[in-house]
Order: C-alpha cells, then structure tokens, then sequence
C-alpha cells in the first residue's frame, strides 16, 4: 500500500478502552481510525473474568468507576446489545476477622460513591447467603454491582464505533511512529501509512511499547490470570463473588456455568498464554473451601491472557509527558474491563477539550519521571 490514510485521532488498540474511545470520539464529531495488531476485544477485554464492579477499586480510582457504572446503565444504547450484563451484586467474602475489619474500613473511607455497602457476618450472612462455606467470617455486599460477558461486550464497543463512522483496521500492526510539527505519522506491516493529528495509545500489555516509541520508558509488566468455566450446575449462586485481599472469584451465568479465576498462568508466545494445571488447582481449592457447592463441579475450559501491570497497582490514563497530541490509556490490571467506557469518555475529553472532569492526576504518566 502506497497511499496515506489521513485523520483527526488514530487509536493504537481496540479493546473495551480504544473502541469506546473511538465511539464517543466519532460521536463528537472528530474523524477516527483505530487500528487492532489482532481483533478488536480478543485480547485482555475479551479474555477477562467480567466483574462489573466498584466495591475494592482504590479511593482513586473509584470517580471513574462511578462514571463507568453510569455508562453501564446505558449499555444497550452504547453497543445495541445487553452484553448479559446483569445487576447481581457483588460480594465480598472476608475469611477472618481482619479481612472484615479491612471491609469495615473500607465501607467507611467509600461513604459518598452510593455503593451502599452491607456488612454481613455469622448467622446472618448464612441465611442470606446459605451456599458460603462456614470458614467465610463475614462479607460485604454491594447490591448495585454486577457482571457481563466480556466475550461479547468488547467487540460489541468496535461494532458500534464502526458504525458510527469510525475507519477499524483489524490484523494491522504499528512498526514505526514519528511525529513532527504536522503530526502523527504511523507505518504498519502491511505497509500502510497514516497521519493524524492526535494520537491515543490503548495498546493493553504492549501500551509501554507505544508510550517507548516516543521517549516514555515505564515500568510495565506481563501478567496473565488464570480462568476457567464449569460445567453448567443448578443455579445457587446469585451474586458476583471476590474474596478480600485476593485469590479467588467466582461469578454463575443464566445457564449454569460457573466462571473462576484467581491465579496466575504463564506466556506461551509474544502473545499468548496459558492458565497451567496448577493454577486451575489452586482456583478450585479455594473456592471448594470458601463455597462447597464448587467442590465437585467439572471444569469444561480453561484460558489466559496478557495483561498489563504496574507495581503501584494503577493504570497510566492522560497526556503524554513528552509528547503534545498523543494520550495514554494502559495498564489496567483487572481494572479496565469496568472502567474501560469511562476511560474511552476520559480519553474522547483530553482530545477535543484537553481536559476532564474527572481526576486524573494519580494515573498520570509522569509519576514515572521522564
């Protein structure tokens, strides 16, 4: 290919954040291209657990977790489909009494986000929740939180910024990026070129590679969550399930099935990865302890992913600190898949207006210096 693609924004990377941001960008009126090195949402948006939650997002996290729980409510008007996304509720399980005590504070720092948090302990945790094991201390419940299938919902965000005018180029990788005082200037392997004023890198686990391209070196890592799926099983389990300070969770879908995750798998490839046997062990151990109905239940599929991980626990959202024109918005770790629509939102802001409403300042890319 010899001609250039000329557009306002291009967006490196179509998972849930880079689509939605195609989605409100074209909804602005601004022209978009959004460019996938595989399919949109094959990767980390369409490979996670799906919790659709604000319960344990960090007190700096949780004004974009608010607005994102706004923008759920408005789901099918997004992307024209459901996405089974289902209001359950979420459920924190505390299996002592410091992991309670940490919930307790927890209800108490979160006063404000209308999460409405419930504690619940002893008996009357059993006789809300009879299928928790007796090992569990006591839970906090946040009746408004829930869960979606990711499978579905992040390509869902690239089909409805297709349509709304937005150029998606799938199986197109970036090999080299310039910018100069006309712009962005970008070459992919199929030898198409592109220009563009602004541009926003989404990349997922490979964003650093991106964010490198133009002088920024941040510490990102590759993790990769280990998930599984049951067999379909009488449905008991009514509410999306986390497990205070980690290792498990657990959500049941309308037909049975149980999807478990919690621990980690390993890298098969540049680009791939598996769970391990291991891995879906420790999965099921921890879960059969903490909900017994789980003990015997059959696993029918397993998977992994890459994902993208700061040592601080927080993603880099917002301008770049070398470049004008190019926006951040990687290294979500568990984070991205319910905040990912108000982070595309934060992102169609920075481009039009420079600017959001929502703070911003704790993921900035300058906290890793320059």
């Amino acid at each position: 290919m010899s001609d250039v693609i000329k557009t306002d924004t291009i967006i490196i990377g179509g998972g849930i954040v880079g689509a939605s941001a195609a989605l409100f960008l074209r909804r602005r009126g601004v022209q978009v291209v959004l460019i996938d090195a595989a399919q949109c949402g094959s990767k980390a948006s369409g490979v996670n657990y799906g919790g659709v939650r604000r319960q344990g997002r960090s007190l700096e996290l949780l004004p974009l977790s608010q607005r994102a729980f706004e923008l759920w409510a408005q789901l099918g008007q997004l992307i024209d489909i459901d996405g089974e996304y289902i209001r359950s509720g979420h459920l924190k399980l505390a299996r002592s009494r410091d992991d309670f005590g940490a919930l307790e504070t927890y209800r108490a720092q979160t006063r404000g986000f209308g999460m409405n948090l419930e504690l619940l302990s002893g008996g009357a945790l059993q006789k809300r929740f009879p299928w928790v094991g007796p090992s569990v201390y006591g839970a906090s419940l946040c009746p408004e939180d829930g869960h979606a299938n990711p499978r579905i919902v992040s390509p869902a965000f690239a089909r409805a910024a297709h349509r709304a005018g937005a150029v998606i180029m799938e199986n197109t990788r970036v090999v080299a990026a310039s910018c100069s005082g006309n712009g962005f200037e970008l070459r992919c392997d199929n030898g198409q070129r592109l220009q563009s004023a602004q541009l926003v890198n989404c990349a997922g686990a490979w964003g650093a590679d991106v964010a490198r391209l133009f002088g920024e070196d941040t510490p990102l890592l590759a993790i990769h969550p280990a998930m599984a799926v049951t067999e379909p099983l009488p449905v008991f389990i009514d509410v999306n399930i986390g497990i205070q300070g980690g290792g498990a969770y657990i959500r049941q879908v309308a037909r049975g099935n149980c999807v478990v995750g919690g621990a980690r798998g390993f890298a098969a490839g540049p680009h791939y990865a598996k769970p391990g046997a291991e891995a879906i062990t420790v999965i099921m151990q921890r879960l059969g302890e903490l909900v017994p109905g789980l003990r015997h239940a059959q696993l029918i599929r397993s998977w992994s992913g890459y994902e993208g991980s700061f040592g601080d626990g927080k993603p880099v959202i917002g301008p770049s600190a070398t470049t004008p024109g190019l926006f951040h918005a990687y290294g979500f770790c568990g984070e991205g898949f319910q905040t990912g629509p108000a982070v595309g939102e934060v992102l169609a802001d920075f481009v039009t207006h420079g600017k959001t409403s929502i703070p911003m300042e704790p993921f900035s890319i300058q906290r890793f210096g320059r």
